[in-house]
């Protein structure tokens, strides 16, 4: 394939440019061309020109129109997965670039919800900020419903959350996919089963997530479908004291695996579920505003940290 510069001073291969392929990457992030425009610093019209450029030199369509938002055609998911790691690669470069020797400076404003605050962001957060000694950093526990309202309002500078939502003042970016598990005592007779289903809890005891948590509707439709009563015998607002009352051999009950499922006790035997329960861990970024550098190189911090082979080695089917 031939390169040529584009009439914009734009390299681009095979006639497509870079920003061509931001703004795919941003509209698949965002869900919006208007989200999109906010992240990208430019306008919208500019990001559904640079989208019919893109189109065009494909000679496929890329989104189709849903509910007011954006939903990406599968070509669309395709082409930004393997575009990943090069925008990865550029964010490591820019970053570098950007950032003097002693590191960031400024404000960085963190907001999670308990369970993340608590079992995932302080060792990460330790370690950027030695990386990074004149950034003042601060870290807000929020539910999430209190997190999305403080993001959209840009008092915090970036969120990460299991929930997921659609807010216009708020641009999310997937960090990581994973599905239920089974967690129980070892000695629970379904300890001996290889693939736990929602019949085979059926009448057993069972702790729960309280009404508030958003996979806890997901739980109820799923029972409820297959005809199976739950036993609930308590109900609790986070995974950790989840964890612990399974633990405690009060019941059995549905995990989330991020960030917790390696921190469970000895005592625990996970299983698969079926049929998948998804759920995704997200950023959570103003979309009122561009991201700070110091916001960037904090989220391709956390990405780096993230071992996502440690995930797929649990016995979760596809």
């Amino acid at each position: 394939m031939s390169r040529r510069i584009d009439p914009d001073g734009t390299r681009s291969h095979a006639g497509i440019t870079l920003r061509e392929l931001e703004v795919l990457e941003a509209l698949i992030s965002a869900g919006s061309s208007i989200n999109a425009a906010r992240r990208l610093g430019i306008s919208q019209s500019a990001v559904s020109r640079r989208l019919t450029q893109l189109e065009d030199r494909l000679g496929s369509r890329l989104f189709r129109r849903e509910g007011g938002g954006l939903r990406p055609t599968i070509e669309a998911l395709s082409i930004n997965e393997k575009l990943r790691p090069v925008f990865d690669t550029l964010a490591k470069i820019v970053n570098a670039d950007e950032a003097p020797e002693e590191g960031y400076g400024g404000t960085l404003s963190i907001v999670a919800p308990p369970t993340i605050a608590h079992r995932f962001l302080p060792t990460r957060i330790a370690a950027f900020r030695k990386r990074n000694p004149a950034l003042h950093v601060s870290l807000d526990v929020l539910a999430s419903d209190s997190l999305l309202t403080g993001i959209a309002e840009s008092r915090f500078d970036i969120g990460l959350t299991d929930s997921t939502v659609a807010h216009d003042g708020v641009v999310s970016e997937l960090l990581l996919e994973t599905q239920a598990v089974c967690i129980m005592r070892k000695d629970h007779h379904l300890a001996g089963f290889d693939v736990i289903r929602p019949e085979d809890l059926h009448e057993e005891q069972f702790v729960a997530l309280s009404r508030r948590h958003s996979s806890r509707a997901k739980i109820d439709r799923l029972f409820e479908r297959a005809g199976v009563d739950m036993h609930i015998v308590i109900e609790t607002s986070t995974n950790v004291s989840l964890v612990e009352f399974v633990g405690e051999g009060l019941g059995v009950s549905l995990l989330n695996p991020f960030p917790m499922i390696h921190q469970v006790s000895d005592q625990i035997a996970i299983r698969p579920f079926l049929p998948a329960i998804r759920y995704t861990a997200n950023f959570m970024v103003p979309a009122s505003r561009p991201l700070s550098s110091a916001t960037s190189a904090f989220m391709q911090s956390i990405r780096s940290s993230l071992d996502r082979s440690a995930y797929p080695d649990l016995p979760l089917p596809r």
